[in-house]
């Protein structure tokens, strides 16, 4: 058998620029990649930068970080693999493919993953803060990616999907630390009416828990069926709420039986006509 040494040259030829060449996109591959991760140490230090500048709660502080982290370098191993000659672009259609069938097989997750982002980023309430949200009231404890739990004023642990909280209607019961505490007290058709108002006004401008700057509006706010019904409009922190709306629905009763005011109660005559036989 002859060899010939001429095609074997050829060949070790082909293959030593191919190698050459190979080599050469291999180090440049690895300078891109070496630079890529120090932009991204600097991008990520830069984000977490502004984000604690703006106060972002911690919990989402930390989870954008690590989704930025984990995009920033599926693009550098991306790119790193085209410089090297791997064909990337079925990679990249499959990795598309999985993420939409995820995607759909967990919208309800996602949407509450949405709903956490945007209640940690826009803050409409905070840990701490008491909300009426969903049919339940309660003490705001801790704001997940997924949920939101609460505390209920009789000590129940309630668990909110915030894709429901972010979609719906969420009332802030202490956000702005003052409340009016609307009340509304029955008289009797034959009391004084401004003996009854006086009474009131004495009372909780004699409370401390009753803000002095702002008004105390006490009004005849309806005749009702058996009761002139006086409204009376306080302000109080929204910590004395219940316990300046409570203490003043023993104190007014007390105080009005001193005074002679009746607090009526909804009666009916009833009229009996005996029909002749």
């Amino acid at each position: 058998m002859e060899i010939n040494i001429e095609k074997i040259e050829h060949y070790v030829q082909i293959l030593g620029e191919m190698g050459l060449q190979f080599g050469v996109q291999f180090l440049v591959a690895i300078v891109v990649y070496v630079v890529g991760n120090f932009i991204i140490k600097r991008v990520l230090s830069l984000v977490e930068l502004a984000l604690t500048k703006k106060k972002v709660e911690i919990t989402l502080h930390r989870f954008l970080l690590s989704i930025l982290n984990t995009i920033l370098k599926a693009i550098q191993i991306i790119v790193f693999a085209s410089m090297i000659g791997i064909q990337t672009a079925s990679l990249i259609a499959v990795l598309g493919a999985a993420g939409l069938a995820i995607g759909l097989a967990l919208q309800g997750s996602l949407a509450n993953f949405a709903g956490g982002v945007l209640i940690l980023l826009f803050r409409p309430f905070k840990n701490g803060d008491a909300i009426k949200a969903q049919s339940y009231v309660g003490i705001v404890e801790e704001i997940q990616i997924f949920n939101t739990i609460l505390k209920t004023f009789d000590n129940q642990r309630i668990i909110i999907p915030n894709g429901l909280l972010s979609n719906g209607c969420v009332t802030n019961i202490n956000i702005n630390g003052t409340r009016r505490v609307d009340m509304v007290f029955g008289i009797g058709y034959n009391d004084d009416i401004s003996k009854a108002k006086a009474l009131l006004r004495s009372m909780l401008e004699a409370d401390e828990r009753v803000l002095k700057n702002q008004p105390i509006d006490i009004w005849v706010g309806e005749h009702g069926e058996s009761s002139i019904n006086l409204f009376v409009r306080p302000w109080t922190t929204a910590a004395d709420y219940w316990g300046l709306y409570f203490d003043m629905m023993e104190n007014v009763k007390i105080e009005f039986d001193k005074a002679g005011i009746s607090i009526p109660f909804p009666q009916r005559d009833v009229h009996m006509h005996q029909v002749p036989r």
